[in-house]
C-alpha cells in the first residue's frame, strides 16, 4: 500500500500559484478548438540572438565543461558581468566579492529571503508585486509589509506613508523597476531617497532589475546601483531572459553589497553545483557583445507597445502608455472586478489578460497585458475586444 507522507510546514506555508487556475481556463479552452490570443504570460516569444545561440553550441563540445562547473560560477562570466555593468551604467564591481551567479534570477529573489530573514522578521513588498517575492517570504516564516504602488505616486512607493516603527522593523525590501506588472519605471532621484532610507534604518535592499533593458521613447532604466551608496546596502538582480530572450537559459547574476552576495554563494553551495559551462560561456558572449541585438529587441517591444496602445485608445480605452518592461497595466471599465473582467476577456473574446489582484491588494482594478506576441495578434485581440461594447 502507498503511504502518502506529509510535507513540511515551509511547504505548506507557501502561496497559492494565482495564475495556475488561469492556465487551467486557458487550457481547457484551447482543447475545445478555439483559438486563444495569450497576453497573460510573462514570457518572451521571440528567439534568441543566434550569435548566442552559435557560441552554446562551439562551447558545447568543449570537453572541460562536460565536468562539474566551479561551485560559484565561471570567473569569465563574472568578469563579463562587470564589464557590461561598467559599460552599461558606470558601476564598478569586485568580480570575486560583488558578483554571483543565479540560475535565473526568480532562483535568487526566493533564496535571498532564506539568507537574510528570520522566523518574524520583516520585510517590506511592493504592492502590486512579483508574486514570487512571496515565496521566498513563506520558506523563511518572515512578516510582509505592503508599500502600495499607485498612478498617483507614479507606481513608486511613497516612503513617507510608511510609518517610523515599520521601517526600524524592515531588514529586506524589494523593488522592481521597470516594474512588473505596472510598467512603472524608477528615476535616479528615487533611487537616491531610496538608499537614504536604507542606511537609515539598516534595510537591504533587493533591487529586481529584470527588465533593464527595456525603457521606452530614448529613456535608459537607471541601475540602482548607480546611487551612491548603493553598493553599501543592497544588491541588484539582472536576467539574461528579457534582455536577450534568454529565459530558457536560466540564467542571472547578483551584483552589489559583498556580504549579501556572499550569503547568496553559500545557499548555492548547498543546493547546486553551478550552471553548465558552456550556458556561462554563451552568456558571457552574449554580455560582451556590441549593443545591435538588445537594441533590435527593444525596439521590438516599443513598436508592438506603441500599436497596441493605439488601437486601444481607438476603441476608447483610456490608459497611459508603459514606459518601460513589456508588459501593460490597464485600467478596467467601471462595474468589474479584475478577475471577473479577465475572465469576460477570455470567455467572450479569446483574449488571455492577467488579472490585477493576482499582483496584490493594489492591483485590483487593472490588467495586466504582455506585449509578447507579433502586432497583427495584438491588434486582432483589441477587434476581438472591441466587439464586446465594454469602452
Amino acid at each position: 500500500m502507498t503511504r502518502n507522507f506529509e510535507t513540511s510546514e515551509a511547504l505548506n506555508r507557501l502561496p497559492e500559484q494565482f495564475f495556475a487556475k488561469l492556465v487551467k481556463k486557458v487550457q481547457s479552452l484551447a482543447n475545445e478548438g478555439h483559438d486563444i490570443i495569450n497576453l497573460g504570460q510573462g514570457n518572451p516569444d521571440q528567439p534568441t540572438p543566434q550569435h548566442i545561440v552559435d557560441r552554446l553550441k562551439q562551447a558545447a563540445d568543449n570537453p572541460n565543461y562536460h565536468k562539474y562547473s566551479p561551485f560559484r560560477g565561471q570567473p569569465f562570466l563574472k568578469e563579463a558581468v562587470c564589464d557590461f555593468y561598467k559599460r552599461e551604467y558606470n558601476v564598478d564591481l569586485d568580480p570575486e566579492t560583488e558578483v554571483a551567479i543565479l540560475f535565473g534570477a526568480k532562483t535568487g529573489l526566493v533564496e535571498i529571503s532564506q539568507c537574510l530573514l528570520n522566523n518574524g522578521d520583516v520585510a517590506l513588498l511592493p504592492d502590486p508585486g512579483y508574486p514570487d517575492y512571496l515565496s521566498g517570504m513563506a520558506l523563511s516564516h518572515a512578516k510582509i509589509e505592503t508599500m502600495p504602488l499607485t498612478q498617483e505616486h507614479d507606481f513608486l512607493p511613497d516612503y513617507g506613508d510608511i510609518d517610523a516603527a515599520t521601517l526600524d522593523k524592515a531588514k529586506l525590501m524589494f523593488l522592481n523597476y521597470p516594474n512588473n506588472p505596472t510598467a512603472g519605471v524608477a528615476t535616479p532621484s528615487f533611487f537616491d531617497e531610496t538608499v537614504e532610507i536604507a542606511k537609515k534604518h539598516h534595510i537591504c535592499v533587493v533591487h529586481d532589475f529584470a527588465y533593464g533593458a527595456l525603457g521606452f521613447d530614448g529613456e535608459k532604466p537607471p541601475s540602482f546601483l548607480a546611487s551612491e551608496g548603493a553598493k553599501d546596502i543592497g544588491v541588484e538582480m539582472y536576467t539574461l531572459s528579457k534582455t536577450f530572450n534568454m529565459a530558457g537559459w536560466r540564467i542571472a547574476f547578483a551584483v552589489g553589497n559583498p556580504s549579501v552576495i556572499e550569503s547568496l554563494n553559500l545557499i548555492q553551495d548547498h543546493m547546486y553545483v553551478s550552471i553548465f559551462g558552456a550556458i556561462q560561456e554563451a552568456a558571457a558572449h552574449a554580455l560582451q557583445e556590441p549593443e545591435e541585438a538588445i537594441e533590435t529587441i527593444r525596439e521590438t517591444y516599443e513598436k508592438r507597445r506603441d500599436a497596441f496602445m493605439t488601437a486601444i485608445h481607438a476603441i476608447g480605452w483610456k490608459a497611459e502608455a508603459p514606459k518601460g518592461s513589456f508588459f501593460a497595466w490597464l485600467p478596467i471599465p467601471n462595474g468589474f472586478k479584475s478577475e471577473e473582467f479577465a475572465d469576460l476577456l477570455l470567455e467572450k473574446a479569446h483574449v488571455v489578460v492577467a488579472p490585477g489582484n493576482g499582483f496584490g491588494e493594489y492591483g485590483e482594478g487593472y490588467i495586466r497585458v504582455g506585449l509578447l506576441t507579433e502586432e497583427s495578434r495584438l491588434l486582432e485581440a483589441v477587434k476581438r475586444i472591441e466587439k464586446l461594447a465594454l469602452f
